[in-house]
């Protein structure tokens, strides 16, 4: 594209390729332009589309002037158009694979000398992809059958047509206990004297030609038999070559492992990060300290709530209720770390951290009122009473690991971090609120969301104030109406309290409840400031101390 640039005197050159599975046009190459990595658009759009569909040359002295000109580009790049000369790309097949184009040539419009410039040009653009297509094709074989050899920490072991041991990889020889030489030569019912399913498969799949597997095979170690067992799976493959069999492979896969560490994870876990973690070779079940955002959730009233229901009907409510809280956890790739009685305790972050974490966390209590909602409205259709919950979330160091005594440990996480996130879903009883966030949390999310600060708190057992948010996302117009005045007027509210203007902070508290009357943290800082201007602190900070959990 350089070089095009330089030939036709242009300020700009584009190579179009086409992308089948998505139906577009992608410019992957774009000499001159600094702003814009990649640009994707349907590949019938622009002039670029057209050419495309078309296969045929457009030379345009006035882009703006052209309907089939999409400005947006200009916008998005900050470039501007005047002068376009578009060929389509065709490889020796004569299929259309895309379009090169052409802006602004220097001193006026493009010539009917650059067209038949560039289209030459292009022809051999189009050889040169499709050698570089062939190429990437070779390096992409080759580069899987490389990652497969690297990757192979399975045992693979390959038997002559009687039965001796050709080949066997470094990962063979520890899960039979042997050093590689001392394998290789041996028969095959000598290596698995004690294995007789094993000894069974080999003799099927040399007999059948045909491939056997084998289940969690116990194997013990050849050198030392008081060395504990290794669990395997075990797959016979015939190995052919052309036509003719020329012996038996054997993969030995090591699950021992996995079955350690699935067991454990499962419980905490969804299944899909169970098997990362395994796949990752971390062992986190030992302890380690992580940054993660914590989810603690709480049913209100619910010693009430037991009362009523009975215990039968209480335990099928506590499971319907864990069943639609879980699935919210694990849609978004949190750990269910335990069930506390009604409450739930959840971490995003382990096994493995991500950018979004804290997110995730907030898009997951969302999810949670939102189903918790909806299953209420099931339930009053039932005549079953309504549910409620608060949710608290932080962002912040934490120790996790196996915790107890050899006979019986749990999976579970430990400080600062997990203390603020439970006094935070309890602190939802105090300010009305179902979600409220600190701002570890709120200073780290990624997405946008309605939010409002409502208090800066010492919460029971620390000296250093917080601010916490409440998050609003869940609510609708009829749920919360005029959100955002409310949202507003409280701002200013908070502002004026923390000034001591209680006046001024009434005011503005009670034109939230002028637009929501129900909003019931207004209700509760007006109240606050009353008794504040009654009996006025000797020194104020604006810092509310939490005397409970």
């Amino acid at each position: 594209m350089t070089e095009a640039t330089a030939m036709l005197d242009a300020e700009r050159s584009t190579l179009f390729l086409h992308d089948p599975r998505a139906s577009e046009l992608v410019a992957r190459v774009a000499e001159g332009n600094d702003g814009v990595n990649e640009i994707r658009f349907p590949d019938s759009v622009g002039i670029a589309g057209t050419v495309f569909t078309s296969g045929e040359t457009i030379n345009i002295p006035h882009a703006y002037a052209d309907l089939r000109f999409n400005p947006s580009f200009d916008a998005q790049t900050g470039f501007f158009t005047r002068s376009i000369l578009c060929v389509p790309l065709v490889n020796k097949d004569g299929e259309t694979i895309g379009a090169t184009q052409a802006l602004n040539k220097r001193g006026g419009p493009f010539t009917a000398e650059d067209e038949q410039r560039l289209r030459a040009f292009t022809a051999q653009v189009a050889i040169a992809l499709e050698n570089a297509k062939l190429f990437d094709d070779v390096q992409r074989v080759k580069n899987y059958n490389d990652a497969v050899l690297e990757s192979m920490t399975n045992g693979v072991v390959t038997l002559d047509n009687e039965g001796q041991v050709v080949t066997c990889n470094a990962a063979g020889a520890e899960i039979l206990g042997y050093e590689e030489q001392e394998i290789v030569g041996r028969s095959v019912h000598d290596l698995f004297s004690k294995n007789p399913g094993i000894l069974a498969l080999v003799e099927d799949v040399m007999a059948t030609s045909e491939s056997r597997s084998l289940m969690d095979v116990d194997i013990h170690s050849g050198i030392d038999e008081r060395a504990e067992a290794v669990s395997v799976n075990v797959t016979g493959v015939p190995l052919r070559i052309e036509t003719s069999d020329e012996g038996t492979i054997l993969l030995l896969e090591n699950i021992s492992n996995e079955k350690r560490i699935r067991s454990t994870m499962a419980r905490y876990m969804d299944p899909a990060l169970a098997d990362r973690l395994v796949r990752s070779g971390e062992d986190i079940l030992g302890g380690t300290s992580a940054v993660v955002s914590l989810l603690f959730s709480d049913i209100r009233g619910f010693t009430s709530l037991t009362e009523q229901l009975g215990p039968q009907a209480t335990v099928s409510m506590l499971n319907e209720y864990f069943t639609l809280m879980v699935d919210c956890i694990q849609s978004e790739g949190g750990m269910l770390d335990k069930f506390i009685g009604d409450a739930i305790m959840a971490a995003f972050g382990l096994p493995t951290p991500e950018s979004d974490d804290p997110d995730r966390a907030v898009r997951t209590a969302i999810a949670m009122i939102r189903s918790l909602h909806q299953w209420n409205s099931v339930r009053s259709a039932d005549g079953k009473p309504p549910i409620d919950m608060g949710i608290g979330v932080n962002t912040g160091a934490v120790v996790a690991g196996n915790i107890g005594s050899p006979k019986r440990m749990d999976f579970t996480m430990i400080g600062d971090g997990v203390n603020l996130a439970a006094r935070l879903e309890s602190a939802c009883k105090q300010y009305g609120a179902r979600i409220l966030i600190s701002d570890f949390t709120h200073q780290q999310l990624n997405g946008v969301y309605r939010t409002r600060e409502i208090d800066r708190v010492v919460v029971k057992g620390k000296t250093e104030p917080v601010a916490i948010h409440e998050v609003l996302d869940y609510h609708t117009n009829e749920t919360f109406p005029n959100l955002m005045d409310v949202v507003n007027d409280f701002r200013d509210g908070i502002a004026s309290y923390r000034r001591g203007a209680w006046d001024a902070a009434i005011g503005s508290f009670q034109r939230c409840l002028q637009a929501h009357p129900g909003d019931s943290l207004s209700a509760i800082y007006i109240d606050r400031c009353e008794q504040l201007r009654t009996h006025p602190p000797e020194t104020w900070d604006g810092i509310w101390v939490m005397t409970s959990k």
